[in-house]
C-alpha cells in the first residue's frame, strides 16, 4: 500500500483507498448528508455549475506541511502536486486512491503545469529556476537568470497555446529557509514570458508587489494576476494579452479581496475564475467569480486553500491543495483543455 508521510516522525497510510490517520492528524469527515454544506450559493449563475446534488467534498490524502502547486495528468490518471517545506512532489492515482512520493528532493518546488507536449513545467524555489522533465525524466532548465541576475523562487506558472511559458516570480522562497535558500532578491519581483520557440525571456509585468497565482482566460485574451503584497488588501489584476499575444495591456483591478488571500487559480470553459481562498477560517477555501468579477460562490474547506486545478477523465474533478491536504470535487463545469 502507498504511504504519505507528514514529517519525518509520522505516516498515514492509505488503505483500501481510505486514509488512516497517524496519531494527532485532524480526523476530518465528509459531510453525511447530501447537498454537501460546504458548497454555497452566492448568485443563482453557480447553481448551473456547482457540484452535483450528490457529490460532495472528498479528502484526497493528508499529511503535508504545504501544499501547492497540483496538476492533472489525464494520459496516466494521476495529480502531482509539491509538498514544498518536504522537499518534494507528490503523485495521487485515481485508479488506486494511494498518493505516493514522486520526486524528492524537488529542489522545494512550487507551481507546476504541463506544457502542450505534455511535460512537466516546474517552478524551483531551491534551484530559482524554471525547469522541464522531459520524457525521458531528465530535467531541462527553462529559465534560471535574466539580464545576468538570478532570478528570484518562481512562484505560479502556466503555458499558452502558442507553446510560451509564462511565471511569476516574487521572493517568497528566499525570504528564509523554509521553502528554499534565504539570499537577497537581485530581480523585482515581475511576471515573464519565455518564448515558446527562440527561449527568449521578456518582463510582461514588473510593476506588481509579490505576483502570484496567474491564469489565462478560456480564450487567452485575458491574464489574471493575484497581486500578494498590495496594500492594504490582496488584489486579483487582469491584463489584454495583444500583439499576438507577446505583450499586455490596460492592466486593471478586477478583485480587491478584502480580508481574503487569493492564491492560485484556473478557469473553467465559461471563464468563471476558482480561486485558491484563505484567510480567517471562515474563508478557507475556494471561491468562484463570473467573468464580470461578481462572487458568485464558495467552496469552504477546513484549510486555507492555496492552489487548484481541474481533473478526473473529464475535467470536472475540481482538485485543491489546501495546506496539510489535497481536496476534490465534482463540478458541473469543465477546465480549460490545456491549462
Amino acid at each position: 500500500m502507498g504511504g504519505v508521510s507528514g514529517g519525518p516522525d509520522t505516516m498515514n497510510t492509505i488503505v483500501g483507498g481510505r486514509i488512516e490517520f497517524a496519531p494527532g492528524y485532524d480526523r476530518w469527515e465528509p459531510a453525511q448528508t447530501y447537498p454537501d454544506p460546504a458548497v454555497q450559493t452566492l448568485d443563482p449563475r453557480f447553481d448551473e455549475i456547482k457540484p452535483p446534488m450528490n457529490a460532495g467534498l472528498e479528502r484526497l490524502a493528508t499529511g503535508f506541511r504545504w501544499a501547492e502547486g497540483p496538476v492533472w495528468f489525464g494520459d496516466g490518471r494521476y495529480l502531482l502536486w509539491s509538498d514544498i517545506p518536504n522537499n518534494r512532489i507528490m503523485k495521487w492515482e485515481e485508479e488506486t486512491g494511494v498518493a505516493s512520493l514522486f520526486r524528492k528532493p524537488s529542489n522545494h518546488a512550487n507551481g507546476n503545469t504541463r506544457d502542450r507536449q505534455g511535460r512537466l513545467v516546474t517552478c524551483e524555489h531551491e534551484g530559482r529556476r524554471v525547469t522541464r522533465t522531459e520524457y525521458d525524466g531528465s530535467i531541462t532548465v527553462i529559465l534560471d537568470r535574466f539580464d545576468g541576475k538570478r532570478l528570484n523562487s518562481p512562484n505560479d506558472i502556466v503555458v499558452k497555446s502558442d507553446d510560451s511559458i509564462w511565471f511569476t516570480d516574487p521572493a517568497f522562497g528566499i525570504l528564509g529557509n523554509y521553502e528554499g535558500d534565504k539570499a537577497a532578491p537581485e530581480l523585482p519581483t515581475n511576471v515573464y514570458r519565455v518564448d515558446g520557440r527562440t527561449g527568449r525571456a521578456t518582463v510582461m509585468a514588473g510593476d506588481l508587489n509579490f505576483p502570484n497565482g496567474l491564469c489565462f482566460s478560456p480564450d487567452e485574451s485575458k491574464l489574471y494576476i493575484v497581486e500578494s503584497r498590495a496594500r492594504p488588501t490582496r488584489l486579483i489584476h487582469v491584463y489584454d494579452v495583444v500583439e499576438d499575444g507577446t505583450r499586455l495591456a490596460n492592466g486593471r483591478i478586477f478583485v480587491n479581496a478584502g480580508e481574503g488571500s487569493p492564491d492560485g487559480f484556473r478557469c473553467d470553459v465559461d471563464g468563471n475564475l476558482w480561486c485558491g481562498w484563505g484567510g480567517s477560517g471562515a474563508l478557507n477555501g475556494v471561491v468562484v467569480f463570473a467573468p464580470d468579477a461578481t462572487m458568485i460562490g464558495r467552496i469552504a474547506l477546513p484549510e486555507r486553500c492555496a492552489n487548484l486545478c481541474f481533473g478526473g477523465r473529464k475535467r470536472n474533478r475540481l482538485m485543491m491543495a489546501a495546506s496539510r491536504s489535497i481536496y476534490s470535487v465534482y463540478v458541473n463545469t469543465q477546465g480549460v483543455a490545456g491549462d
